[in-house]
């Protein structure tokens, strides 16, 4: 079982209000739409685009990038970029905060998650998960030298796979310890000498006068009320994600020390958000998202 982080007591249950329940059904109805809707034809097109390109996704990703773009002005919830996004053939690593991330990190970029393999048997966000691209992986050692294998087919293809090292997801206001476990796939011999990283920081600013972790999902927190919570809300704050510069694997000797290069960039993207440096003391697992 994925290991969750439980740091600060959880936000009191939400209670919409009629006015309240009023705006999520206004904002759920047409996200639904859109989501549902875009996946039934990204699918339709899949079908096209899997016997001629096979693994390859001329088309479809573009797909993924609209309906994320649309979500953000569904919810009403202002979305921005900075900084210079990766060319290289690589990986992306992000700091995870919250389910929102899939449309925050999916918005400007086109990437591929990285995810365990139960997600991929979960109902509706399997296949949400499946119809996207998304990497499913086994934490078993002994599956190592076939998930590389993976990596090296989908990353020769030009796609940026996502991944999350805290391996859990947070308040959304700090970055958990990263484990590097994950990034020791990142110097076997098929992928290091071609391979670049790009450090990206998904910063979540709350509501005006709402708790500072309003869009944080974490620990035991169900993903119902929160996506109402959201749905409801009578102003939203917004959100921003940060590009830093990519590195190359070969220019670090270990895959810790890459490991803290990536830390140390998104922990200084997230800036004063970034309330202390939470530690549990394990290196285990890879990275994976908290619920997806």
């Amino acid at each position: 079982m994925t290991a969750l982080w439980h740091g600060e007591k959880e936000p009191h249950v939400f209670r919409p209000g009629i006015k309240g329940t009023l705006r999520a059904i206004m904002r759920g109805v047409p996200l639904a739409v859109l989501v549902f809707g875009g996946l039934l034809i990204l699918i339709l097109v899949r079908l096209i685009e899997r016997p001629i390109c096979g693994h390859d996704r001329p088309v479809t990703p573009y797909l993924t990038q609209f309906v994320c773009r649309s979500a953000f002005a569904i919810l009403g919830i202002p979305f921005k970029a900075r900084g210079q996004q990766m060319r290289e053939k690589g990986a992306v690593v992000a700091n995870h905060g919250s389910w929102l991330d899939i449309f925050s990190l999916n918005a400007k970029k086109r990437v591929y998650f990285v995810s365990k393999a139960e997600v991929a048997n979960w109902p509706g966000i399997g296949w949400l998960a499946k119809a996207t691209g998304t990497v499913f992986i086994k934490r078993d050692r002994k599956e190592a030298a076939s998930q590389i294998e993976i990596f090296r087919e989908r990353l020769s293809l030009g796609h940026k796979l996502l991944f999350f090292p805290e391996g859990t997801s947070s308040d959304a206001r700090r970055v958990l310890p990263f484990k590097s476990t994950l990034f020791a796939a990142f110097f076997a011999p098929e992928l290091r000498e071609f391979m670049w990283v790009q450090p990206v920081t998904v910063r979540y600013f709350a509501p005006e006068g709402e708790d500072p972790r309003f869009y944080g999902w974490w620990g035991d927190m169900e993903f119902a009320p929160h996506l109402l919570q959201t749905l409801a809300a009578r102003r939203q704050g917004r959100v921003e994600v940060v590009y830093h510069d990519p590195v190359k694997v070969t220019d670090f000797a270990s895959r810790k020390a890459l490991a803290a290069h990536c830390e140390t960039e998104i922990r200084a993207g997230l800036g004063e958000l970034d309330i202390e440096k939470q530690t549990d003391g394990t290196d285990e697992e890879l990275g994976t998202v908290h619920q997806f």
